[in-house]
């Protein structure tokens, strides 16, 4: 469970930061790193949405390090959009894929870094976005990508990657074969697709299905 830890006094104000991270070795590894450093105090860890979110409410922060898979929840559903109250969010992954961090960014988060990163590194992105920066060590894409699929286009990739024929992911959506199949006429136009092999190697490949829909 989400649990505040205690604040160190300090003469300057320090960044006051949150890691969420569903690996307890990795959550307390890198909250004992973190704490270490001149500047920064760990107010709190958490493993779960939920439990990041009790603690926000809680607990004042200026940074939240954020993992984006969360046991079987995608931790971008922390994120709340640009422009509102909370601590900035910098997402930690080891997953280097560009529609992670456009995701990262439509959704309002400060920063994407991996978890590759050196820790000077990390600890440099925590500065910038603690004073209002943004950093992002993989650009998110400029072209047409995942943020484009919609709701449906990604239950019909989804039960494409099941192994479902057109008339079974009809029958799952309550549409039409025939509309199945305009939609997957357009998802292999749009990324160049030759096939349902294809279309289904790349969603798992990329990560589509690990991105909430409309991000």
């Amino acid at each position: 469970m989400a649990a505040p830890l205690t604040e160190l006094p300090a003469t300057a104000e320090p960044i006051r930061l949150i890691v969420v991270d569903d690996h307890p070795v990795v959550r307390e590894g890198t909250a004992a790193l973190l704490a270490a450093q001149p500047g920064i105090v760990i107010v709190g860890t958490a493993e779960s949405i939920e439990d990041a979110t009790d603690l926000t409410a809680r607990v004042e922060a200026d940074v939240l390090l954020l993992d984006i898979r969360l046991g079987s929840d995608s931790g971008l559903r922390l994120l709340r959009g640009p422009g509102t109250d909370g601590p900035a969010i910098i997402v930690l992954t080891a997953y280097d894929y560009p529609q992670y961090a456009e995701a990262a960014l439509r959704l309002g988060a400060s920063g994407f870094v991996l978890k590759t990163a050196p820790l000077p590194e990390l600890i440099d992105a925590i500065r910038r976005v603690a004073a209002g920066g943004l950093v992002f060590s993989v650009r998110p894409r400029s072209g047409p990508g995942l943020a484009r699929l919609s709701e449906r286009e990604l239950d019909v990739v989804r039960l494409v990657v099941d192994g479902r024929s057109n008339d079974e992911i009809g029958a799952r959506l309550g549409i039409g074969p025939k509309t199945v199949e305009s939609h997957l006429r357009r998802l292999f136009e749009r990324f160049d697709l030759a096939s349902r092999t294809e279309l289904a190697t790349r969603a798992l490949r990329e990560g589509w299905l690990e991105v909430p829909p409309g991000a």
